[in-house]
């Protein structure tokens, strides 16, 4: 009952809660990030595969900005992280515009992580598994030293977390999450270097 009604219907709650507690410290965060990404806007938009995956675009505070080389190619990410960038993502304050993806029912507050459109065809029939509940802002996989693990771990991972959504999983995995976001301990984005891309073999 609770992974099929209640936990979306406490998603809603608390994103709805949230998002309006958190309006004006959103507000000022998105006018900091429009200035310093130099014209690049504040949000990041990408599309990703949420339940069954079915694609939507997350969105996310913006971190970089858009600086090109002569040929015309983004250059790389270090250089283009801005300093107030650097510390959006170490406090995972570039996380929280995702709350409007649990507000409209496209996330969940906890979940597998919203992995690139591209994997889809790479996963095993047990690996896509991650795919049957809603990807979450944080999730089990998160908790348990995500750079550290292989892809392989991760989506055991995740996939276990499919088979033991309960409340009392949930309530366990906010409160390690907040815990880790306190100590900013092993707080990281997809497409940074700390993980390596995923072939369908790691």
């Amino acid at each position: 009952m609770y992974k099929c009604f209640f936990k979306r219907v406490i998603d809603f709650c608390v994103a709805l809660v949230a998002l309006m507690v958190l309006a004006l410290p959103l507000a000022l965060v998105t006018l900091w990030l429009h200035f310093a990404n130099k014209g690049a806007g504040a949000f990041f938009l990408q599309e990703r595969p949420g339940k069954d995956g079915k694609i939507f675009k997350i969105v996310k505070f913006k971190t970089m900005t858009d600086e090109r080389d002569a040929e015309g190619n983004l250059l790389p990410d270090g250089q283009r992280l801005t300093r107030v960038g650097r510390f959006v993502r170490s406090t995972s304050i570039d996380e929280l515009p995702q709350l409007w993806n649990v507000l409209v029912g496209d996330m969940a507050l906890i979940g597998p992580r919203p992995l690139l459109v591209k994997y889809l065809p790479l996963y095993s029939k047990e690996q896509a598994r991650r795919h049957e509940v809603r990807p979450g802002i944080s999730g089990w996989a998160q908790c348990h030293g995500r750079n550290s693990l292989s892809w392989t771990e991760k989506f055991k991972l995740d996939v276990w977390y499919v088979d033991h959504c309960t409340l009392a999983t949930d309530l366990k995995i906010i409160f390690i999450t907040i815990k880790k976001v306190f100590v900013r301990d092993g707080i990281s984005q997809e497409g940074n270097a700390t993980m390596e891309a995923f072939n369908g073999n790691n």
